[in-house]
């Protein structure tokens, strides 16, 4: 099976990952461990060795060596949660057969286009075949692509028997909620060094992590009538703008790269009571 065949199986189950449940639930969200099973169950039809899925949602599993000599046991990773900053339970893909380079009507009735000028790594997927959504939801190639490159690389391997140490491959949950690695079995997974496939330029190999940290700030205000607020109203949507603004206005995003750090405000709300 192709990898891309693979990967369209694999964005029918919703897996988003909820950042607001307890962190005593692992995985996040049912969908993950659904799909966890479906991996576990594809592995051993693949007649991969040791494969497990343990109560989180983790599977484990190795492709036993098929080499003479000894040799490091190389692990591979991917994570099968997507993010929760869009939908991704409905998603319908689509192939673009020969990308030719100018805009991607996503969604003709609700307007949604990609266009080379907003996105500019189009430009290099030119002549490529894309697979895309209707454009409101996930595609899921974060990382359920990775989970795909991984078992066909595994399949290939076998199938044509290329001389290799074992190999061993992990799928993890929760990964888009900073969670992933809190339950993952090191010593089982037995693997002398690995590598995340997820993201990245092809070809691209990063050997740096990316650190963040997040906080919830509440302000609590004073209210009253607005007729008789003067100099006692404290309201707390302003303090919260007010706090905001204290931050390096340079520090964010949209004006740092590489190994810069940033302040990201990712929501904001207020009212009155």
């Amino acid at each position: 099976m192709r990898a891309y065949q693979r990967l369209l199986q694999y964005v029918k189950y919703d897996t988003t990952s909820d950042e607001n449940a307890p962190e005593s639930v692992c995985p996040s969200t049912a969908g993950q461990k659904k799909l966890a099973a479906a991996l576990a169950e594809e592995m051993r039809r693949l007649g991969m060795a040791e494969v497990r899925m343990d109560p989180h949602g983790y599977v484990y599993a190795s492709l036993p060596a098929d080499c003479a000599e000894p040799q490091p046991v190389i692990g591979l990773i991917a994570h099968m949660d997507t993010s929760f900053s869009a939908p991704g339970k409905n998603v319908r893909p689509r192939i673009v057969r020969g990308y030719d380079g100018g805009d991607i009507v996503l969604n003709a009735e609700k307007g949604i286009v990609m266009h080379p000028s907003e996105f500019g790594s189009l430009a290099d997927d030119k002549g490529m075949d894309l697979i895309v959504t209707d454009g409101t939801t996930l595609l899921g190639a974060d990382d359920k692509a990775g989970i795909a490159e991984i078992l066909t690389t595994v399949e290939a391997l076998a199938e044509k028997h290329v001389p290799h140490g074992k190999i061993a491959v992990a799928f993890t949950p929760d990964e888009e909620i900073g969670r992933g690695a809190e339950r993952f079995d090191i010593p089982g997974f037995g693997a002398d060094f690995a590598y995340t496939v997820d993201g990245g330029k092809l070809g691209q190999l990063e050997y740096e992590n990316f650190n963040a940290a997040s906080a919830d700030v509440t302000v609590k205000g004073f209210s009253i009538h607005p007729g008789d607020a003067k100099n006692r109203m404290k309201n707390a949507v302003l303090l919260g703008i007010e706090f905001n603004s204290m931050l390096p206005p340079a520090e964010t995003p949209a004006h740092t790269e590489g190994r810069e750090g940033f302040y990201h405000l990712m929501s904001f709300s207020g009212d009155e009571e």
